[in-house]
């Protein structure tokens, strides 16, 4: 049996593909990414959607059913169900780590803190679903003012030791002070670890406000981040935080999960 998962989130649409015919644990048959551009919510679907079949073989009657979730997940006209990120989370991360029970999940334009049952049922959530302060476009957007890409951002805070507290609230008045950190001739590593270290912060903060119990896992797009994986297990105070593969792709297989589990 195959079923898919699609998770419509505020950038970029993810489908996953999986096959539970085989004895075991589901197989995850294709993970596909595309940005939708200038195309519209239910089209950019559509097309990643289509897309996926495509490179994998399928048509869309070959698959017994879909589940979406995102923040565009209304746009799935073709879904059968549409799930929370919560819950597309929690059971997508139980895929990688059944015995999960934190988890931190930061994308593009969201942040949030998920616990877990253990047995990968969320049961509890904090978000920061108004604000970027806590996401990974405050990073990008702080990374553009130093003319770096994210990634040399993230590798730039790694060779800093300095603590530089930034107090801004906003996407807008953060990118101030970093301007009058770079006036100042603060280096740039320094203004890199500032800029994350106030971003875990803020996670870590909502993450408290479920409970932090071990395993901790991260997934979205900022685990590709290593400076801001530093930052957030120090914010923690923790040793170490669990890294899945394909982190983006989480919550749409956990979609994908429910779906088979449901058509048991």
């Amino acid at each position: 049996m195959i079923t898919a998962g699609i998770d419509m989130g505020s950038r970029t649409v993810k489908v996953v593909l999986i096959d539970t015919a085989a004895a075991g644990a589901p197989s995850v048959k294709k993970t596909h990414l595309m940005f939708p551009g200038d195309l519209d919510g239910d089209a950019a679907a559509d097309k990643a959607y289509d897309d996926a079949l495509a490179a994998a073989g399928l048509r869309r009657n070959d698959v017994n059913a879909v589940f979406a979730t995102g923040a565009g997940r209304v746009m799935v006209n073709f879904a059968n169900e549409k799930i929370t990120e919560m819950s597309a989370g929690a059971k997508g991360v139980s895929y990688f780590y059944p015995n999960a029970r934190t988890i931190v999940d930061v994308g593009a334009e969201e942040g949030r803190g998920i616990k877990t049952d253990g047995t990968g049922k969320a049961i509890d959530f904090a978000g920061n679903e108004k604000c970027a302060a806590g996401a990974g476009s405050f990073a990008e957007a702080m990374s553009r003012a130093l003319q770096l890409t994210l990634k040399e951002f993230g590798d730039a805070s790694l060779r800093s030791d300095k603590t530089i507290p930034m107090n801004a609230q906003c996407t807008v008045f953060a990118e101030s002070e970093v301007v009058s950190l770079i006036h100042s001739s603060t280096p740039k590593e320094d203004i890199a670890k500032a800029v994350l270290d106030a971003v875990a912060s803020r996670v870590c903060a909502m993450v408290r406000r479920v409970g932090i119990d071990k395993d901790v896992v991260l997934i979205g797009g900022m685990v590709h981040n290593a400076g801001f994986v530093q930052s957030l297990k120090t914010a923690m105070d923790i040793d170490e935080v669990k890294l899945p593969d394909y982190p983006e792709f989480v919550a749409a297989l956990g979609c994908a999960l429910l779906a088979a589990e449901a058509k048991h």
